[in-house]
């Protein structure tokens, strides 16, 4: 079973420490063997350590090591990637003093797994981020509890430096929001805004290069296609149809199609390959949507009057249909939005 966490020590007094840690942290696994040594482990040699340092980052969620900062520094540089998928790293001391949250403290958790090691060992967390030692939300975690996708990144690292240096941000949304943090205000209009939650793709004139849109998975894709389709005849079906509507791709939230199609090897290819959830519906159920246009070869093949466009509404909870069906030789994609993708949301924070 793969290990979460990765402690990493070159002492036999980091050892002791890393032995401490272990039976506290269940997920972790030490990576030095230094119990029957008198002295430093090879582990301390320069190669044998970066090895180390490069095998643990490719394994592991979390790096935990008991050595100077300045090797560790060294260690990982040139393994640096993004905030997104390096693992969280702390540093301790030999003496269980300091646990320092060096790297991805938000997104990978390193801040909260240096205070966790601080409370094992009795000691102190250093943690630098300025929204943790003002007290400020932490922008990038927050998109990440709601689901919002960000693909500016450094319009978020803007954003994140305002609501540090002023002490808040301003918010415009398409939908409705769960009880904001203080720092957060919510505006009515989107040209004072800093963030805008939405699943457009397209910004004002004005607003271009200022605000940052969030992308909340609200999108459900209703899809309709022949027999064996490739998963890639599918996928460009629904890049197209984004792309011509102005819809964010990463806003899609679920598919939905026929029973009939339940077993089509590249609709679930799909699906599984973009982390999808897939409905199906009965041509019974599809039926009962109404202001839906029928299909007389729809209705020979599959007893649905149409499958696209109502199976994105029923899978939308009955949202609004923002994209009628649109043919493609072998795939028909409709879209439908849910009204409030942040319900899950609010019932979660107020349970």
């Amino acid at each position: 079973m793969k290990k979460k966490t990765a402690i990493i020590a070159l002492t036999k007094g980091g050892n002791q420490l890393a032995q401490r840690l272990t039976t506290h942290l269940p997920e972790s696994v030490i990576l030095s063997n230094l119990s029957t040594l008198p002295a430093l482990s090879t582990l301390s040699t320069k190669g044998n350590i970066h090895n180390t340092l490069a095998q643990a980052w490719q394994k592991h969620d979390n790096l935990i090591c008991i050595m100077a900062t300045g090797i560790v520094v060294r260690g990982i540089a040139p393994l640096l990637q993004d905030k997104q998928v390096d693992p969280a790293v702390v540093v301790c001391d030999e003496q269980g003093q300091y646990a320092i949250s060096l790297l991805s403290g938000h997104l990978g958790g390193g801040n909260l797994l240096a205070q966790r090691v601080a409370d094992i060992l009795k000691g102190q967390a250093v943690i630098t981020t300025a929204s943790d030692v003002l007290g400020h939300t932490a922008l990038d975690l927050w998109c990440r509890d709601l689901g919002l996708a960000v693909t500016d990144k450094q319009g978020l690292t803007r954003s994140m430096a305002k609501l540090v240096n002023t002490g808040s941000v301003s918010l415009y949304s398409d939908y409705q929001l769960p009880s904001l943090p203080k720092d957060i205000t919510l505006t009515t209009e989107l040209r004072c805004a800093d963030l805008w939650i939405t699943s457009c793709t397209e910004q004002q004139v004005e607003q271009q290069g200022r605000v940052v849109l969030l992308h909340p998975k609200a999108l459900v894709i209703g899809i309709g296609c022949n027999r064996n389709t490739p998963a890639e005849e599918i996928s460009n079906a629904l890049d197209h149809v984004c792309q011509v509507n102005k819809l964010a791709r990463e806003s899609v939230s679920k598919l939905a199609s026929i029973d009939l199609k339940s077993d089509e090897p590249g609709l679930l290819t799909f699906a599984r390959s973009h982390n999808l959830s897939l409905d199906f519906y009965t041509p019974e159920q599809l039926n009962q949507v109404q202001g839906i246009a029928a299909s007389a070869a729809v209705l020979r093949a599959t007893g649905a009057k149409a499958v696209a466009e109502p199976a994105a509404i029923l899978c939308s909870g009955n949202g609004t249909l923002l994209v009628q069906k649109m043919k493609f030789p072998n795939v028909t994609v409709a879209i439908a939005e849910i009204r409030t993708p942040f319900a899950f949301c609010s019932r979660r924070k107020t349970a």
